[in-house]
Parts: C-alpha cells; sequence; structure tokens
C-alpha cells in the first residue's frame, strides 16, 4: 500500500511548480495593472517619505 505523504518527493515539485505558476501569474496581473495605469504606491514607500519630511522639518527647527 502506497500513501503520498510529506516525504514523498513528487508532492514537493508539484507544490512548488504550483507556488511558481501562482506567483508568476500574480507578477503578470501586477504588469498588466501598472500598464492600465492602476499603479498605486505602497505604503512603506508613503510612510518613509513622509518620515523624511517631519525629520527634515524638526531638523531644520532645531539645527537652526
Amino acid at each position: 500500500m502506497t500513501t503520498s505523504g510529506p516525504s514523498d518527493p513528487t508532492d514537493r515539485g508539484t507544490e512548488r511548480q504550483n507556488w511558481v505558476e501562482r506567483r508568476r501569474e500574480k507578477i503578470r496581473a501586477e504588469i498588466e495593472r501598472n500598464r492600465r495605469g492602476d499603479y498605486t504606491v505602497p505604503t512603506w514607500v508613503l510612510a518613509l517619505a513622509l518620515a523624511l519630511i517631519v525629520g527634515g522639518w524638526l531638523a531644520l527647527i532645531f539645527l537652526s
């Protein structure tokens, strides 16, 4: 009797292949959105820009 458990190497290959295909599809979808103009700036970029602006403003106030 054979069972396909986690030690079966063919399951890992299939699982990895499925993961790669899902990843590729997500990348394709993102590129299509960007080409249509639906591009959005990631939240961490906006937070970093805000922190730099506030930090620069505070530096200007305290170092002047």
